[in-house]
């Protein structure tokens, strides 16, 4: 069982559903990076092999380092908010950028193909050491997760408004919504850097898995309402979506933002009125249904 504080709060994810991410700096301990580093560089670790396992399968041996990562009870807390308890191990990777390289990774979206939306996997970035402006780093594209588009759309771009490239210290997590847009930058250093990635999928509804105490705090429409620059004049639409995922994850069905596109929408009605009568009768309504 996880110890409720170590779950999130309720301000947390709604910045999950605003940004597609979570930061959470120095969370590792400095000597679990270091080992944890010594198995990415001894390429000991499997990637795919155990694909559909139970996670708490998957490094259950004690000596593992990596498997001690994620099992710290603040991971715990983290991955049993987003996804719930025992969630199902879909793959890792060990991102290696070698020193003095160029990267070639391009602006990309790992799930462009999936229609899901109030579900969703997390992929959990864990940086074993420092990293530097020079050292490259993972860049992220902040409220991107929404936008599901074909990897050659977005390849191109080098730079875009409000963008953020992890520059940490070591032990850092960046935990981020699985259709967020992210790319690997170059590495102008004389160090190989490595960032370790592993994906988890729900085995359960994702709704009301974290600490709820301050659900109905009054700065949490103000977190999710928050705009992205980059978004531009589709910025209403992003903003339905997040409400939409608000509404999902809190099963709060009549959630809505101050300019009350959702309830606007939704507005059907099937009283008819009988001129006749003067007066209401119950009829079949033709609005479009959401």
């Amino acid at each position: 069982m996880v110890n409720k504080e170590f779950l999130l709060t309720s301000k947390q994810m709604a910045e999950f559903v605003y940004n597609g991410f979570l930061r959470f700096d120095e969370i590792i301990p400095k000597h679990l990076c270091q080992n944890a580093l010594k198995e990415m560089e001894g390429r000991t670790l499997s990637a795919f092999d155990r694909q559909g396992l139970p996670f708490s399968e998957i490094w259950s041996n004690e000596n593992s380092a990596i498997g001690k990562v994620f099992r710290t009870p603040e991971m715990e807390g983290i991955i049993h908010s987003l996804v719930g308890p025992n969630p199902r191990y879909d793959h890792h990777w060990p991102h290696l950028t070698k020193a003095n390289s160029t990267s070639l990774e391009f602006l990309r979206q790992d799930a462009e193909y999936d229609p899901r939306f109030e579900s969703f996997d997390i992929q959990i970035s864990f940086f074993p050491t420092d990293v530097t402006i020079e050292s490259g780093g993972t860049l992220f594209v902040p409220g991107s997760h929404f936008r599901r588009v074909h990897e050659s759309t977005i390849k191109r771009y080098q730079n875009i408004v409000g963008q953020v490239q992890c520059v940490c210290k070591a032990g850092t997590m960046v935990v981020w919504h699985h259709n967020l847009w992210h790319s690997g930058r170059s590495n102008h250093t004389q160090t190989d850097r490595f960032m370790f990635k592993l994906r988890l999928n729900p085995t359960v509804r994702q709704q009301l898995l974290w600490n709820t105490d301050d659900l109905h705090d009054e700065s949490i429409p103000k977190i999710i309402g928050k705009a992205h620059n980059w978004h531009g004049v589709n910025r209403r639409v992003e903003e339905m979506n997040k409400i939409r995922l608000w509404r999902s994850l809190t099963n709060q069905s009549n959630f809505d933002l101050p300019g009350w596109y959702w309830s606007r929408i939704q507005n059907s009605p099937n009283t008819a009125f009988d001129f006749s009568q003067g007066s209401f009768s119950m009829g079949k309504s033709s609005g479009a249904q959401y």
